[in-house]
């Protein structure tokens, strides 16, 4: 088959297309026939050798995608022909992929391939966020830093299916256009965005903040938290991890928590098919759609996963075998 490897560490440019061996299906998995797969932060970090998960070289990149079951065990949900989405460390941008089953979710029908493979990771991952670690309210407000990204975009949308207010931060006026397309009710620039929160919220602030990005903005971010907020801890993909100083902790009753998707997800079994399911109606009511700005074929995977260091992606790009 046709797979995109990470051959040498050197970032997303060194990635090589070429054919390996078709995985074998090991007991408990599936086998899928990818028809896309989502591109995501860590592919990025994988292919430099910075992802906290290591993998020896050479390795087929890609870590989430959707498309058709092939094999399935014995006694399994699924059978050849089902549509499924699926996550996985590692292997998504091939022809197929092995996967355990408890990572493989029914896809409905009027979800395409395209946004299927981008659901897992994100939109897993910010139910849990915003739900669980969160405990987000209807009728609160949500302030999302990185918001026109993969997290940001499927922060807005649950969040705003959930019946929250949300206040997105963006770089770029345009990239303001396109979060308002996404279902944020206001959008405020990155430069002056404590103030303009303020502002927005009549000097209150706002409930919960999350936050993927750390770096200068998080002591801001705080600032911008009403008393008893929340802000959660998604993500550094500005590089620097940034410090709390306590007592701002103290002094307004607030939070920062952290959200560890995986490690929360990894010792309960049956939770991450639990949290899909959970997904399912919003799926199929149309409220979560994630946005797809490009579509690269195998051979441009590299040019795909560079696109999230040049920090322009808009919602989320897909690879397609």
């Amino acid at each position: 088959m046709r797979a995109v490897q990470v051959v040498r560490l050197e970032g997303p440019g060194a990635v090589e297309v070429g054919e390996v061996a078709d995985p074998a299906r090991g007991d408990g998995q599936v086998l899928v026939e990818v028809k896309a797969a989502g591109v995501n932060f860590p592919d990025l970090l994988l292919t430099k050798g910075l992802y906290q998960y290591k993998p020896e070289p050479p390795f087929v990149l890609g870590g989430e995608g959707a498309g058709v079951v092939r094999e399935a065990p014995d006694g399994s949900e699924f059978t050849a022909g089902d549509r499924v989405a699926f996550s996985s460390a590692i292997g998504a941008f091939a022809g197929l992929v092995a996967v355990d089953q408890g990572n493989v979710f029914p896809l409905p029908d009027n979800v395409s391939f395209e946004a299927g493979a981008c659901l897992p990771m994100n939109y897993l991952t910010m139910m849990f966020a915003l739900t669980t670690r969160g405990q987000l309210q209807k009728g609160e407000t949500v302030l999302v830093q990185g918001a026109a990204g993969g997290i940001g975009t499927a922060t807005i949308e649950l969040a705003a299916a959930l019946g929250a207010r949300v206040i997105s931060v963006v770089s770029t006026p345009e990239k303001a256009e396109f979060v308002k397309s996404v279902g944020s009710h206001e959008a405020v620039l990155a430069d002056g965005f404590k103030e303009a929160v303020k502002a927005l919220t009549g000097g209150k602030g706002v409930d919960m903040v999350v936050d993927p990005v750390g770096g200068d903005r998080f002591t801001d971010s705080l600032r911008s938290l009403a008393p008893l907020g929340r802000l959660l801890v998604v993500g550094f993909t500005a590089g620097d991890i940034p410090t709390v100083k306590v007592n701002r902790l103290l002094l307004n009753n607030i939070d920062v928590r952290g959200v560890g998707w995986g490690a929360y997800a990894m010792p309960r079994p049956g939770y991450t098919r639990a949290e899909w399911d959970r997904l399912i109606p919003f799926l199929e009511a149309g409220s979560v759609n994630p946005p797809v700005s490009g579509t690269f074929p195998l051979e441009r995977a590299g040019e795909a996963v560079a696109q999230l260091d040049t920090r322009t992606v808009l919602g989320k790009v897909v690879v397609t075998p």
